[in-house]
């Protein structure tokens, strides 16, 4: 990355790097002070990624990066919250970047692609207002911020799973992933980066997979080991006949899912008068329960035939999550083409103001 050999100007993020530094050094001390939970393993990751970058970059830099990437995950934090999805804090990876995770999944591809814009108009708007800060100070440090700021927005747009572009390709149309297949290739024979090349290739895998071997294939069918406990005292008492460990039967079953999108199942055995919830590992179409093993079991003393039941299932394709209304289609179509308009032409413009280019 080349810069202009101006001073950095000091001020603001000298103040920041001061703080980042006590950090580093007293990090154990506030941490068990501050009490934080929730916040702390972002707030370590972030000292991490700080101190990693630091490793390579002047600290200054380090620190104004890390801000960025909080910027970029904090967007799909507040579009996941705008929606109703609950979402953990941003996680810092050094040098693979920042990610949140979704406790629960979209329910269609338009609100996906709304929580994956948040991230690049957030971290575009942070990115505009460094430009700015850089353009009134007149400083080398933050113009070079601003520029990997746009830049790695504008990567994040790549129609390439599971970078944001990929996402909003499913609520604008999926041949947009074509268009990243071959996009994501030039950008890693541009860039020669190893990792954009694991993630482009990890890609190409999964379309693979989905559009090619797929439809050469069956249908897939998969098995889960589910345990229940059958409290079996009062069946005892009653004189019902308790099933050996070799026992084998089907067992009858239902299957519901709550508002979280959680998939249960629940089996019924008339003959031990016992009904029973497991959670399903995904949303499936479960064709059968089979009883493979019997087991008896003491817990507080009481007396339980541990049951494990193997769910033989297949993975639910939900045909109408890609289904978009013509107007959210265009929408956000025109949406993410100028974005990613915007992002190069303020690249270029810190490019001619700033003599800041890679």
């Amino acid at each position: 990355m080349a810069q202009n050999n101006k001073k950095p100007a000091s001020g603001p993020l000298k103040w920041l790097g001061g703080v980042a530094v006590m950090f580093l050094l007293k990090g154990k001390a506030i941490l068990s002070m501050l009490k934080i939970g929730k916040i702390a393993s972002p707030l370590i990751s972030m000292i991490i990624s700080i101190w990693a970058y630091a490793l390579i970059y002047p600290w200054e830099f380090a620190i104004g990066f890390v801000l960025l990437l909080l910027v970029h995950e904090m967007g799909h934090v507040f579009a996941a919250k705008r929606v109703g999805l609950p979402v953990s804090a941003p996680l810092f990876i050094p040098f693979l970047g920042a990610l949140i995770s979704m406790k629960r999944f979209p329910m269609d591809a338009k609100t996906e692609a709304y929580i994956a814009f948040g991230g690049p108009v957030l971290g575009t708007i942070g990115s505009v207002a460094v430009f700015g800060a850089a353009y009134y100070m007149d400083s080398p440090l933050l113009y070079a911020l601003s520029y990997v700021g746009f830049m790695l927005n504008l990567i994040n747009l790549l129609p390439i799973h599971p970078l944001d572009g990929g996402r909003i390709a499913t609520a604008v149309t999926r041949w947009l992933w074509l268009v990243g297949l071959v996009g994501g290739l030039a950008v890693v024979i541009y860039l020669k980066s190893i990792l954009f090349f694991i993630i482009w290739a990890l890609f190409a895998y999964d379309l693979y997979n989905k559009y090619v071997k797929r439809r050469n294939q069956k249908t897939k069918t998969y098995a889960s080991l589910k345990s229940f406990m059958i409290p079996i005292e009062g069946l005892r008492e009653q004189g019902v006949l308790i099933p050996g460990p070799e026992h084998k039967r089907a067992l009858p079953f239902t299957t519901y899912s709550d508002l979280n999108q959680q998939q249960y199942l629940r089996v019924r055995w008339d003959g031990l008068d016992y009904e029973g919830t497991a959670e399903l590992p995904q949303q499936c179409l479960v064709e059968s329960v089979q009883v493979k093993r019997l087991e008896e079991v003491f817990h507080e003393d009481k007396a339980y035939l541990n049951m494990y039941c193997e769910v033989r299932y297949q993975l639910f394709e939900n045909d109408r999550y890609y289904d978009v209304s013509s107007r959210t289609r265009w929408t956000y179509g025109a949406a993410y083409f100028v974005l990613a308009g915007v992002l190069a032409g303020m690249m270029y413009l810190v490019h001619v103001v700033g003599n800041v280019n890679l």
